[in-house]
């Protein structure tokens, strides 16, 4: 099984920075792409940015250069580097990474949700 706990969630004024973790534990062989996720009140949870193994990368339109993806392969660790918050940023982040199995299987899985609130 697979636990990534997720930190560094808050509340920040408009222009303000914040910075995401999330770090995968348990049995797994690897951890292939992670990601960031949000969902804000009454929409659907959608992508803002994920990350290879490799380290490419992938972002929401909204959040590029303002968003910054990175990960730890050793610490089985992602990170998302967040400047220039603006209110419609408000939501409630979840991490998310694709694990790859001792049997050969590959299992995605999904953070527990950090609270990010933009307001003055």
């Amino acid at each position: 099984q697979v636990q990534l706990v997720e930190s560094g969630g808050g509340s920040v004024q408009p222009g303000g920075s914040l910075k995401l973790s999330c770090a995968a534990s348990g049995r797994f062989f690897s951890i292939y792409t992670m990601g960031w996720y949000r969902q804000a009140p009454g929409k659907q949870r959608e992508l803002v940015a994920d990350i290879t193994r490799g380290g490419s990368t992938n972002y929401q339109d909204s959040v590029k250069g303002r968003f910054t993806i990175d990960r730890d392969n050793a610490a089985n660790t992602v990170y998302l580097q967040m400047s220039s918050l603006k209110p419609e940023d408000t939501a409630v982040y979840y991490c998310n990474a694709a694990a790859a199995n001792f049997n050969g299987s590959t299992t995605v899985h999904w953070g527990q949700g950090t609270q990010v609130t933009v307001a003055t």
